[in-house]
């Protein structure tokens, strides 16, 4: 799964790396390196401007809520437990068949984290030592250093208990799509580490490459077949991780410290 990532690149560079055509300042979003569910992300998607003349869909860089709510649900409450969507049941399920058909969106990060077990149970065990469950977080990222652009759906949700003019009346939510993690070496590989993205965690986000990126934003590409090849995995050895601060584990925790690369991962506390 993908649950926390780091987005720290700024809106201006965003539009210049995705073609965005139509950015609003308000809706700028601070650096984040600890983004968690709920949290309002960046998303580039392609939809009419709302009021303008031309219908045609225009290429946008929006604030999005991460946590996706559907149309029809009565409350917005399962949000945070709807911040992924499979890609090999996405076109299938009731919450993301409608957005996979007409609302994608992309996604982009520095990277995401995923945490590994870090101490050795039995030696533990048969020390007869006590510990506390510790894990050890990985940062996985482009190896060229590139932006991490993460396949994505939105949807719209109406609060019915609020006015047609109330600002918080309609919700734009999304979800990160994920595949299986790669199996094949890292480009960059930590010493004495995981050595590939499926010794880290069984799913990863899918990283859609540029060639892919027109084809999966256009919302005139309709037909199930075509959108689900576009979510073939990417080929492998693109990535690298590393070990980072367990400092990250606290969603309170967030400055560009948290991607600093360990040279190891962090020793576990015992008691």
């Amino acid at each position: 799964m993908c649950g926390r990532y780091a987005a720290s690149r700024r809106p201006e560079d965003l539009v210049g790396i995705f073609d965005v055509r139509k950015w609003e300042p308000a809706e700028t979003l601070a650096p984040d390196w600890n983004v968690a569910p709920t949290k309002e992300v960046h998303a580039i998607l392609e939809r009419p401007v709302k009021d303008a003349d031309d219908p045609r869909p225009v290429r946008q860089l929006r604030a999005l809520r991460w946590g996706l709510v559907p149309s029809w649900a009565k409350s917005p409450e399962g949000a945070a437990r709807m911040i992924n969507a499979r890609a090999e049941t996405v076109h299938e399920k009731p919450s993301f068949r409608a957005p996979f058909a007409a609302r994608r969106c992309i996604i982009p990060a520095d990277g995401y984290y995923e945490w590994v077990t870090a101490e050795d149970e039995r030696r533990l065990e048969e020390q007869g030592k006590r510990k506390r469950t510790r894990k050890q977080p990985y940062f996985v990222t482009p190896a060229d250093g590139s932006v991490l652009a993460m396949a994505g759906l939105y949807e719209f949700w109406r609060d019915r208990t609020l006015p047609d003019d109330h600002p918080r009346a309609w919700w734009v939510t999304c979800t990160v799509i994920t595949t299986e993690a790669e199996t094949g070496p890292l480009g960059v590989a930590p010493a004495d580490g995981p050595g590939s993205l499926a010794e880290i965690h069984p799913r990863m986000p899918l990283m859609l490459t540029p060639d892919r990126w027109d084809a999966w934003l256009d919302p005139g590409t309709t037909d199930p077949e075509e959108l689900r090849s576009l979510l073939e995995p990417p080929p492998e050895g693109l990535m690298r991780a590393y070990p980072v601060t367990t400092a990250v584990s606290n969603v309170r925790n967030n400055g560009p410290e948290l991607l600093a690369e360990l040279e190891g991962p962090e020793e576990a506390t015992l008691f």
